[in-house]
């Protein structure tokens, strides 16, 4: 018997196309429908050939805004709608954690349903009386599993339907936005057993809007937009296009470097003999984006003797600085900061509008400077610092004036060793009785 291909993908997606029929009246619906010659639709294209490859372990994270095409993709991958046209390959067996309880007979009862469930997912009863107990156990709903799920609370219901989804040991497992049903305590389960799911080498689609939770969860990101992929790569540079993409930019508005670089040099020299940067190691693959309105032109950490700190201590004030050029006149600004680990998993940053900060006025040609004065208390290691400077709109859309991020590695050192990913910095005391 010939070897199977390991690099075979999971799910295999090619041209894949999922049209809409809108009616602007209910009308014109039934119009068509009796008369077939009549069309008064128009075609909402959700999905536009779409290709995808999946291989077997990866934790797949899809971004998009909100109608970007996320959850039609999972319900087409799950059977629960079909395409317009194209191919979906699945091979093994996907447990989705998308409608929970769309199999659920609300007239039975929860052990009644746990069974049910299980046919629907292909199981036989001598697997699922393997599974039952530890369903009902994961649950935790008590002596209600006995009753009829009609007579359940929202909570129980979707603790239920968790259970049932991610019990039954499937080769793809589909989440999208519902990690965080029932209490802390439940959801602390939930988590645990998706990370016991990413052990075993199974292989997640995984939609959701928190960036963090990408950040930490997933191997590879594609991002949606009007039903088209328009990237697919590794997960920092993704979550960084994501961003510009919720603030409403382009993905491709990113500002040449050579730009940057040459304002930031003639600026500098009108206020200084020598830039603060420059006694810093610089990230040469920042990702800078924006409207150009600002050009933050200089910035460097300096300790409490106002002294270039390029060795930071967890447990003693720094200052961060920036310099920011007004291209135009702007009323009350948002500066801030923002430090990330190396994997670009945001750990911590400040921004003027969260202290209640008004900025001022800004005239073209202005230079602010921006001082954020605070102790760093993370675990030692490197990280990169990043700059902004924006503004909500008077309709409440933030406004990106210039983002640099990932802009200066810097590097964090303690006295003492430190649990977790900062240092708590507790006064301890003890007692013999």
């Amino acid at each position: 018997m010939a070897q199977k291909d390991t690099d075979e993908p999971v799910i295999k997606i090619t041209n894949l196309i999922k049209e809409y029929k809108m009616f602007d009246r209910k009308i014109y619906r039934l119009m068509e429908a009796v008369i077939p010659k009549c069309k008064k639709h128009k075609i909402f294209r959700a999905m536009d050939e779409l290709n995808l490859e999946v291989k077997k372990g990866e934790v797949l994270g899809i971004l998009g805004r909100n109608g970007a095409g996320k959850s039609t993709l999972l319900k087409m991958i799950t059977g629960v709608t079909f395409p317009t046209s194209g191919e979906i390959k699945v091979n093994g067996k996907i447990s989705s954690l998308l409608e929970l309880g769309a199999a659920f007979n609300m007239e039975l009862t929860g052990i009644e349903n746990i069974y049910q469930h299980g046919e629907v997912m292909g199981l036989t009863k001598e697997q699922i009386d393997k599974k039952k107990d530890e369903i009902i156990e994961f649950a935790d709903i008590g002596e209600h599993i006995n009753q009829p799920v009609k007579t359940y609370s929202s909570g129980m219901f979707a603790r239920l339907a968790f259970a049932c989804a991610i019990n039954v040991d499937p080769d793809v497992l589909i989440v999208d936005e519902v990690l965080s049903v029932g209490d802390m305590s439940f959801q602390l389960k939930c988590f645990k057993k998706f990370e016991q799911f990413k052990k075993d080498g199974k292989t997640i689609l995984f939609v959701t809007h928190s960036i963090s939770d990408v950040m930490r969860n997933c191997t590879r990101t594609i991002i949606l937009d009007k039903g088209k992929k328009i990237f697919d790569g590794n997960v920092k540079d993704g979550v960084d296009k994501y961003k510009k993409i919720i603030v409403g930019l382009d993905i491709d508005n990113e500002i040449s470097q050579e730009v940057v670089e040459k304002r930031a040099d003639e600026e500098v020299r009108l206020k200084d003999k020598e830039s603060w940067r420059n006694h810093f190691e610089l990230n040469e693959e920042e990702l800078i984006y924006g409207t150009n309105d600002v050009d933050i032109i200089d910035y460097g950490i300096f300790n409490s003797r106002g002294e270039y700190e390029t060795l930071i201590k967890n447990s003693e004030p720094v200052t961060i600085k920036a310099k920011i050029k007004f291209n135009k006149d702007i009323d009350n600004p948002i500066f801030a900061i923002n430090i990330k680990d190396l994997t670009g998993l945001e750990y911590c940053g400040m921004n003027t509008i969260s202290h209640g900060l008004n900025t001022g006025f800004y005239k073209k040609g202005d230079i602010a400077v921006v001082s954020f004065t605070q102790v760093i208390p993370v675990k030692p290691g490197k990280y990169t610092l990043s700059f902004g400077c924006t503004k909500f709109k008077k309709s409440g859309e933030l406004e990106v004036f210039q983002r640099r991020y990932d802009t200066l590695f810097m590097e964090i050192m303690a006295y003492r060793d430190c649990l977790g990913l900062c240092d708590l910095d507790s006064t301890i005391s003890f007692t013999k009785m």
